[in-house]
């Protein structure tokens, strides 16, 4: 070792590390749009600040932003369609929103990935219970990913590219089996790492639509004719644009601001099925 580089240390991977590129890999192969939205949270933020107050129980953020994803998404389900060979696509009736969730692993934390099945049929307490459940469990032996996937991702290449095509072959052929893995929709959240802290994230797209969100901070804003201090979400709507066209894309992405600054669903108990949507919206073509 040369003197001039100093002391380090070598590091084992876990497994489920050296099997992210090729997944990466796998996922990173959709023609996708981004938007890049500056989203009002103050209603949402609040709401939750004031639940604490008053119980000292700690409402999910993510929870209620996959709330308000399985509205919009459930207004305009084709959004989450899949691509099924050459001339055909899967529009699925239930929204399912594929996420990650920070779970015990020994003395450390893991992100897990957990779908939140028929989300757009659930309330918001319901999907906050729900990932408040899942946070409290052990992760099961083997991490979330199926073992005969980490196996396939960690195989010797070319042997592991050969594994990824034919996966990738399997899923356009038949696209319920990603579903049935990690959901029609998605939402990532990055803004944890930078607390207090502005911007967009970027990330590969797993599903037909994908969020990402970024950080939270607080920005002078017009209410109602005044300037007031309001909390901004910088969030990202990442669409499969072999799925969906701009302008249908951008009516989504508005509905969802709408639904998210509005504080939809709010303290409600009743389950969202029920609940008098607006009108849905009508995809062009």
């Amino acid at each position: 070792m040369s003197e001039k580089i100093g002391p380090y240390r070598l590091i084992d991977l876990p497994p489920e590390r050296r099997a992210m590129p090729r997944f990466l890999d796998f996922t990173w192969r959709r023609h996708c749009m981004y938007g890049l939205l500056e989203v009002d949270v103050t209603a949402a933020r609040q709401f939750i600040e004031q639940h604490k107050a008053r119980s000292g129980e700690t409402l999910s953020f993510t929870g209620y932003l996959a709330f308000c994803l399985a509205r919009a998404v459930d207004e305009d389900k084709e959004v989450q369609a899949w691509i099924k060979g050459r001339k055909q696509l899967v529009v699925f009736d239930d929204v399912n929103v594929g996420l990650t969730i920070e779970r015990q692993l020994g003395e450390t934390r893991a992100l897990m990935g957990h779908v939140i099945w028929g989300a757009n049929h659930k309330t918001y307490r319901e999907i906050h219970q729900e990932i408040r459940s899942v946070q409290s469990e052990p992760v099961p032996p083997g991490g979330w990913v199926p073992s005969w996937f980490q196996s396939a991702m960690l195989l010797p290449w070319p042997l592991s590219s050969l594994a990824n095509a034919l996966l990738r072959m399997a899923v356009r052929r038949d696209p319920t089996l990603s579903v049935s893995a990690g959901g029609t929709v998605g939402i990532t959240a990055v803004g944890m790492f930078g607390k207090g802290q502005g911007g967009w994230g970027l990330s590969p797209a797993i599903h037909p639509l994908d969020l990402v969100v970024g950080g939270i901070t607080t920005k002078p804003a017009v209410v109602d004719g005044r300037i007031e201090p309001r909390d901004i979400l910088d969030l990202t709507v990442v669409f499969d644009h072999d799925v969906i066209d701009g302008a249908p894309a951008a009516r989504f992405a508005r509905r969802l601001v709408e639904l998210i600054e509005s504080g939809y669903g709010l303290g409600e108990d009743q389950a969202a099925r029920q609940a008098k949507p607006a009108a849905p919206m009508r995809q062009s073509r």
